[in-house]
């Protein structure tokens, strides 16, 4: 418990971090100062090795470098909940893989029926189906003790979940001029770091050396190159038999933990965040795109994940846990329309026009807003007098990413 509770205040310092960063981005854009952020936002950045030349602006460098790391902890708490946490039992990960499920399809159906005639806008189909589980977990927290603990596992499985839709979902629909011999090299890269876990490789460096080929042969190849990530993470062992030694990655998650969510997050969110709030862009609130993403986040998702739990509760295929009752899993639904960091990401691969994206992410930041206001204050209404007690059932401790 007290692992628990440790990890949450983590959440919590996190998500003011990447509020912090979202207001300080808004407002240098829209003073004075937007030029100076324009110039560092689009500095170009040179990185040359013998023939391999790799040419970014900064905010690329952010969005496909930095967020390698975010995504690489997002491998690593994905491998170690299904090996040995919560969603190792199927009991336990049954309902949040099948709410998960729901969130993400009603979002998208949403989207796509205000968006159908335009092929090029429905191209966004995925921005508001992705919940940012740093966001929601560090709303839930402000509610302390009064929320079961429970409720705080439920919501950090379904968010895991709703990752694993999110990357299939990038990678499967996201690349673009996918080029064939980066790709073959890519490949070769993956094998590699699955040979490293076979043979009981523990070092870092060697994921580390490989990994960086595997970046920069995805990154060629016009898949989503931070999507390195999860690959890498999938490679790392939890266990080395023939060692007494920790887990290598345990310990990696670790070390990784406080740097991603304290230092990379809130800078991909003050990278991505600085939007122009003038006339055109509240103009573009009301365009099929904006109203896609800011309805299907905030009324799609609790939508969703409502129906497909209750289905699966009453299909008898899932129960609820000790101590979380449905006010409890609409709160959760609500607070799943926190979306932010997966959604900026995929906003950043389905649209070029930078007036689209500046009123994609203005509906993304409002969504979220009316959803964790809403579900705060749901959860706070539902809680008052209520005494809880910690479930016993599917409520091992988790490290949310």
């Amino acid at each position: 418990m007290a692992s628990l509770r440790k990890l949450f205040r983590y959440e919590q310092t996190s998500g003011l971090l990447m509020i912090a960063a979202m207001a300080v981005a808004l407002a240098v854009a829209n003073s004075p100062l937007k030029p100076l952020y324009d110039r560092v936002h689009h500095t170009p950045v040179h990185v040359r090795f013998g023939a391999l030349t790799i040419d970014r602006p900064l905010v690329e460098w952010i969005n496909e470098g930095l967020m390698v790391f975010f995504f690489l902890l997002v491998g690593l708490e994905i491998k170690r909940q299904f090996l040995e946490g919560h969603l190792s039992s199927t009991k336990c990960a049954v309902l949040p893989a099948v709410a998960a499920l729901g969130g993400m399809v009603a979002p998208a159906a949403i989207y796509g029926a205000l968006n159908w005639g335009d092929p090029v806008m429905l191209a966004g189909w995925a921005i508001p189906t992705a919940t940012d589980i740093v966001l929601a977990l560090g709303v839930l927290s402000l509610l302390g003790a009064a929320v079961p603990t429970a409720l705080k596992v439920f919501l950090t499985a379904l968010a895991i979940f709703d990752d694993i839709g999110a990357v299939l979902i990038i990678g499967l629909f996201y690349g673009h001029d996918l080029a064939p011999y980066p790709l073959a090299i890519a490949g070769i890269a993956t094998i590699g770091l699955a040979a490293l876990n076979a043979t009981g490789v523990r070092q870092p460096l060697a994921y580390g050396a490989l990994g960086l080929v595997l970046w920069v042969a995805m990154l060629k190849s016009g898949v989503a190159a931070a999507l390195a990530g999860i690959l890498i993470g999938f490679a790392v062992p939890l266990r080395t038999p023939s060692c007494s030694c920790p887990s290598p990655l345990r310990e990696m998650e670790r070390r990784l933990h406080p740097w991603v969510t304290l230092l990379v997050v809130p800078l991909f969110a003050f990278f991505n965040a600085g939007i122009v709030v003038d006339t055109d862009a509240l103009g573009r609130i009301w365009s099929p795109v904006s109203l896609g993403i800011a309805a299907g986040l905030f009324f799609g998702k609790q939508a969703g994940v409502m129906a497909a739990a209750w289905l699966a509760v009453k299909s008898g295929i899932a129960a609820l846990p000790r101590a979380v009752g449905w006010k409890h899993v609409y709160g959760a639904a609500l607070l799943a329309g926190v979306g932010f960091t997966m959604s900026l990401f995929v906003t950043t691969l389905a649209f070029d026009d930078p007036a689209v994206r500046g009123g994609a992410k203005l509906a993304i930041i409002l969504g979220s807003l009316l959803s964790a206001t809403a579900g705060i204050a749901w959860l706070h209404r539902a809680q008052r007098g209520t005494q809880t007690t910690a479930s016993k059932d599917c409520s091992m401790p988790v490290s949310p990413v």
